[in-house]
């Protein structure tokens, strides 16, 4: 999928230190001045927008690529670019920023970061202003509806006119726009989730894997109910500045060594629950 919000772009731009870089982040504080700010080069000879660092763009929350757990932000994706950070021997630093100039790769092209990490679609239109990191996960779009709804498929949010939301700028609104919807555009999957919770939509087609971990909840599993999978043949990537071949291949070597070494299965099953069937 692709996130942005029209509606934040006053939003403040927070910064987050990792949880699996926490302890890598203090021996740098204590080996590092103010001085020593600025672009630099990590391992390799790869380029960084901060000496020391990984600066990782993304828009925050969404649970389970990204999300914030006790000060710190975590999930998959966050796990992921920390296995790239670990090969390059830098702490990965997050943004979270507004994603209205995500499509253009702006926050790559001024230098503010060296990456964007946020459950990203690739798509062939994306790929005209960022280079894409080779696939890493295999998404499908999902139907939640509200029990009471009565809604069980898509066809069925047509035939009851139920209202249908989805959050904007996504893969999962194209989708239903797409099929004939005029989709409730909400800005975060936090929004969409409060959305069905206060009757504003009677369903959302969202990422399966967002609808997977907030059916983990009680207080989400009573009310509402995953009525349709819809397979859209969707990858997501991580993206960097164009041209940036060194950063795209110390990214794609990490993610093609976790997936070789069982890495990436155990944070699979970490973050978003059993591997898919045929795979192990």
């Amino acid at each position: 999928m692709f996130r942005t919000s029209g509606g934040r772009r006053g939003r403040r731009i927070r910064t987050f230190t990792t949880a699996g870089a926490a302890v890598a982040g203090l021996l740098l504080a204590v080996g590092c001045s103010s001085g020593d700010d600025g672009p630099g080069e990590a391992a390799g000879g790869v380029p960084v927008v901060e000496k020391g660092k990984l600066t990782t763009c993304t828009h925050l929350p969404y649970p389970p690529f990204q999300f914030e757990q006790d000060g710190k932000v975590v999930g998959f994706d966050v796990a992921l670019i920390d296995l790239v950070a670990k090969n390059l021997k830098v702490e990965q630093k997050i943004l979270d920023t507004p994603f209205e100039n995500f499509k253009t790769g702006a926050f790559l092209n001024s230098g503010e970061c060296d990456l964007g990490a946020a459950g990203m679609t690739i798509t062939d239109e994306r790929k005209k202003n960022v280079d894409f990191s080779v696939p890493y996960f295999d998404a499908t779009q999902a139907l939640l509806a509200t029990k009471k709804s009565g809604v069980t498929s898509l066809a069925d949010v047509k035939a009851k006119n139920a209202k249908l939301g989805a959050q904007a700028e996504t893969t999962g609104e194209s989708y239903a726009k797409s099929q004939g919807f005029d989709p409730v555009a909400f800005e975060s999957s936090d929004a969409v989730l409060n959305g069905l919770r206060t009757g504003q939509v009677d369903a959302v087609v969202i990422d399966y894997p967002v609808v997977q971990g907030w059916l983990k909840d009680k207080a989400n599993a009573d009310p509402f109910a995953l009525v349709e999978n819809i397979e859209t043949g969707e990858q997501y990537g991580f993206t960097v500045k164009k041209g940036n071949a060194k950063l795209l291949a110390a990214i794609d070597k990490a993610i093609t060594d976790a997936k070789a070494d069982g890495t990436y299965n155990k944070l699979y099953e970490q973050w978003i629950g059993p591997l898919p069937q045929g795979r192990s």
